[in-house]
């Protein structure tokens, strides 16, 4: 599946602002994965924006425009979403996803090493 540059570009623009953080680029989950201090935080798949997010706030998240919930072999995985275009048309939706994926981050385990 491809991906939407323009939307790999608006997160990649945005990302850049933060010159804390270290960004890594990976194709990933059949789209543009955005690794951030070595952790996958926000995934580009098709034309949605695919997010990664504290489990706790699942029941919160699911009320918002656009969500759709990550499934996998027909099994729900908590944590993740995709947001349709919809969910991110106006700046702050944007942001407040972006900003959603990042502060979990920091708490959110890393994938373990292939040997």
């Amino acid at each position: 599946m491809a991906y939407n540059i323009l939307l790999a570009d608006k997160v990649r623009s945005y990302l850049s602002q933060l010159p804390s953080l270290k960004i890594e680029e990976k194709k990933m989950f059949r789209g543009l994965a955005f690794l951030v201090n070595g952790k996958m935080c926000i995934n580009i798949s098709g034309d949605n924006l695919m997010c990664r997010f504290d489990p706790e706030l699942q029941k919160e998240l699911e009320t918002r425009t656009g969500y759709l919930p990550m499934l996998m072999k027909d099994k729900e995985y908590k944590g993740y979403c995709y947001v349709e275009p919809c969910g991110i048309k106006t700046k702050k939706a944007f942001e407040f996803w972006i900003n959603t994926c990042l502060a979990y981050n920091a708490q959110a385990k890393s994938s373990k090493k292939k040997a």
